[in-house]
């Protein structure tokens, strides 16, 4: 990867999980900040040992707040990352739960499973339905046929019966019962084509209920809405959830960040969509993605006494999603670190906060 020239930096001694895992951006503590000594002893191991314990102390005070150049600041705070929930739509029962807690999972993986006997009676019951309607349909459409042949019999013998009385051949009384006979068949007709429409809306009906019990029963698999870590497994199979209920919490490892809090004067200072880098052992790019418009009173998780003014403003460092994709697995959040900004871009960053990832 190519070295961009960042504007924040943050260091955390819990990203590198193993020899070579890079899992959340360390540092903070004094455990934390010994990685960067590490890596760059390996780099002057050559040099006598004055020398070397001079580039350490340096390096210790920067982290610190001591010795920093102008232009950048430090701040502390804690990576993060995206939590998504999965939750139950519908209540039932868990019947199946397939990942536990650490677990990688997919977008679109099945997780777990929830039954509902109910909901499987009641579509069975809805696809009865469609069929009985259907049927209607079909005698409908057989009573509309019978319909029409009466009809079309009674309107020719209605038009002879007034064509005969014409000529004296029959009664006035023939000719109004041939009448009467070709307006009822006529009324019959009609209604059986109403009864074909009520069929046809008997049909749409049962099978919008299909469809609606089909939807239920896939709600009723719950897969993973991304691809990211299981982080807690909130029940446990063989419960009864409810609607609503949550089941799973996963981290989504492609959306991992720092949140910093930053004075006024520096926070003033800053743009959005800038570089940022993250420093442990290895320096992992990230973006300034928010800051914050109110000021705020200094959470708590702010530990280091000139740090804790009354009123600052949040500043969010946003991993590099590419980055972040690459070693996903060995991300750990929950980590407390120390957050470097660079407030003028023309400030070039110190030698140790070069962008340096793992090979």
């Amino acid at each position: 990867m190519s070295v961009r020239q960042p504007t924040a930096i943050v260091l955390a001694s819990a990203f590198i999980a193993g020899a070579l895992p890079m899992g959340g951006w360390a540092g903070g503590s004094s455990g934390g900040s010994l990685l960067i000594p590490t890596a760059q002893a390996q780099r002057t191991q050559k040099n006598p040992a004055d020398q070397l314990r001079s580039q350490v102390e340096t390096l210790i005070n920067r982290l610190r707040g001591r010795d920093m150049p102008e232009g950048i600041v430090k701040s502390n705070g804690r990576i993060e990352a995206t939590q998504v929930d999965v939750a139950a739509k519908y209540p039932g029962r868990l019947a199946t739960l397939t990942v536990d807690e650490g677990d990688e999972v997919t977008a679109g993986q099945r997780v777990a499973t929830i039954s509902s006997p109910e909901t499987e009676a009641q579509l069975r019951a809805a696809q009865a339905q469609v069929l009985k309607a259907k049927q209607a349909l079909a005698e409908a459409v057989a009573l509309i046929a019978q319909r029409k042949s009466d009809l079309d019999f009674t309107r020719t013998d209605y038009d002879r019966g007034k064509m005969l009385i014409e000529h004296g051949n029959i009664p006035q009384q023939v000719v109004d019962q041939r009448r009467n006979k070709f307006e009822a068949a006529e009324a019959a007709y009609v209604a059986a084509n109403a009864q074909r429409d009520q069929a046809d809306a008997a049909i749409k009906a049962a099978e919008a209920d299909v469809e609606r019990l089909q939807a239920i029963l896939v709600d009723l698999v719950l897969v993973s809405p991304r691809s990211g870590r299981v982080q807690y497994r909130l029940a446990r199979a063989g419960e009864v959830v409810a609607a609503g209920q949550r089941v799973l919490t996963i981290l989504d490892l492609n959306d991992v960040y720092m949140t910093i809090y930053l004075p006024a004067d520096v926070a003033g200072q800053l743009t959005l969509g800038v570089i940022a880098d993250p420093v442990p052992q290895y320096v992992i790019p990230a973006t300034i993605s928010f800051v914050a418009t109110d000021a705020q009173f200094t959470p708590k998780s702010v530990e280091t006494a000139e740090e804790r003014q009354k009123l600052m403003f949040r500043v969010k460092l946003q991993g590099d999603p590419k980055v972040l994709d690459k070693y996903h697995r060995q991300v750990k959040t929950g980590v407390r670190g120390l957050g470097f900004v660079r407030t003028d871009p023309k400030i070039a960053w110190p030698e140790e906060l070069v962008v340096k990832l793992p090979q």
